[in-house]
């Protein structure tokens, strides 16, 4: 059996996983995935090509067939995908790497992270993800009771603190962000993340009542509708916390809003990047329109563009 000449290093974290799927995603080719696990020697600031900083349980994933193409996302993931490297596999990495990253064949990094400029830099706006224009298609199509809802259909995405995890967002504030919401539209598809928190989520509950809504909280049963929240909205508004969430957001032709919450200079510059590109403009503003943004197919044709997958 023919091996995919491509393998993706899937970190434990979902929304840094998602950056390497994406772009494997997007490429259209075969590939293989190498679910990471950590040793006690991730956290280490590792300078060198090595399988270190993974648990004995992902290590067994490496064996040859080496790939021709590896593609990983996040610091911890970087030394292991220069391992592959010194066997031969082209390096695309998305994320600061830390040490290393001029041994990348490419380094994929958001404009927020103010990247220097380098022949093995590609900078993008956001982040890649998988919420490509197929994946919102299918998820039009399997959330079509969410077409029932009056228009304009908004989107509302929250998520919370990124360094006060276990905090949760403001509850006054939640409630004003979803009033801002209610203003823009007919009617709101909210949902919460891990960090939106518990009291947050109340009140987010009771700032809905008497719209016309749909509201997913994090941890509850069922499907998830997330997908079907991008794919019908007419509007997004999201918090600025989150470079993921924002960046699905932008795969969509609404237009987007971003509710800014206290928050540290590199997500100011993520706002700014998006401001200034015209992509999205802050929760209050005057509405307007835009083109889906697909920055994941871009870098997919930058791999091709460049040879990293050698011969077809």
């Amino acid at each position: 059996m023919t091996q995919p000449r491509v393998w993706v290093l899937a970190d434990p974290r979902a929304g840094t996983a998602a950056q390497a799927l994406g772009i494997a995603e997007a490429l259209g080719e075969p590939f293989r995935v190498l679910p990471l696990g950590w040793s006690r020697w991730a956290g280490l600031p590792l300078p060198g090509a090595t399988l270190a900083g993974l648990s004995v349980e992902a290590r067994l994933g490496f064996v040859p067939p080496w790939p021709q193409l590896v593609i990983s996302a996040g610091r911890r993931a970087a030394p292991a995908a220069l391992w592959l490297g010194q066997r031969g596999a082209a390096t695309v990495h998305a994320m600061r790497p830390g040490f290393g990253a001029r041994r990348f064949s490419l380094l994929v990094l958001g404009r927020h992270d103010q990247p220097r400029p380098s022949a093995n830099v590609l900078p993008i706006l956001g982040a890649t993800h998988r919420m490509s224009a197929a994946r919102l298609a299918a998820a039009r199509a399997e959330w079509a009771e969410l077409g029932a809802l009056p228009g304009p259909r908004v989107a509302l995405l929250l998520g919370g603190p990124v360094k006060r995890a276990g905090e949760g967002l403001d509850p006054a504030l939640v409630a004003a962000v979803a009033q801002q919401a209610q203003a823009l539209g007919g009617s709101v598809m909210a949902t919460t993340s891990r960090r939106t928190g518990t009291a947050a989520g109340v009140a987010l509950t009771t700032a809905l009542a008497g719209t016309p809504h749909r509201n997913f909280g994090w941890g509850q049963g069922g499907a998830n509708p997330y997908a079907g929240f991008l794919a019908w909205a007419d509007v997004v508004v999201v918090t600025g916390d989150s470079v993921s969430m924002l960046s699905e957001a932008l795969a969509t032709p609404a237009p987007v809003f971003i509710a800014e919450l206290p928050a540290g200079r590199r997500q100011g510059f993520l706002w700014r990047s998006l401001y200034d590109s015209g992509q999205a403009r802050r929760l209050g503003e005057a509405p307007f329109t835009r083109q889906p943004l697909d920055e994941t197919a871009r870098v997919a044709v930058a791999i091709r563009a460049r040879g990293l997958l050698g011969a077809g």
